[in-house]
């Protein structure tokens, strides 16, 4: 029996699942890297999961971890590692004593909020860079193919 051959992808053209995998990992790793510039060298790649999923209100670790879509454990990590570090708090939640609500301490909300500003100079540099109609072009694509595959995420 022969073993199957692996499709013709040519080195010209890359499929597009590598090119958003690679996009996101060099986003991924270019937030960490600014973080550290920032004055925050503890924060990981990992830690990303949480920044990205959690907003400014709480939220269950269970709900992170489907946000970010990581296992309810792996999101439980995440999160003690982040109260070890002084910048997250998991409190009782309101609604239902038995969870636990993640929440951003103030060191957490500082080091967010750098985040943020860093990504909007990011998109901006994007768009200087590509050209804002093309740039826009872009996430009206990308959002497009989450929407396809993925109908029911926001």
């Amino acid at each position: 029996m022969s073993s199957p051959t692996p499709p013709p992808f040519s080195d010209e053209r890359s499929p597009l699942i590598l090119l958003a995998n690679r996009a996101d990992r060099a986003l991924q790793a270019d937030m960490v890297r600014s973080a550290h510039e920032r004055g925050y060298p503890q924060v990981k790649p990992a830690h990303n999961a949480v920044f990205g999923a959690l907003g400014g209100g709480g939220a269950r670790a269970t709900d992170l971890a489907a946000r970010a879509g990581i296992t309810r454990q792996s999101m439980g990590e995440i999160v003690r590692d982040l109260v070890g570090l002084g910048f997250v708090t998991m409190e009782p939640d309101p609604l239902d004593r038995r969870a636990k609500l993640v929440k951003y301490t103030p060191a957490g909300v500082e080091l967010t909020n750098g985040g943020f500003q860093y990504i909007l100079g990011l998109e901006e540099r994007f768009a200087a860079e590509f050209g804002t109609e093309r740039y826009e072009q872009a996430r009206t694509v990308l959002a497009g193919v989450v929407q396809l595959l993925e109908p029911d995420l926001p």
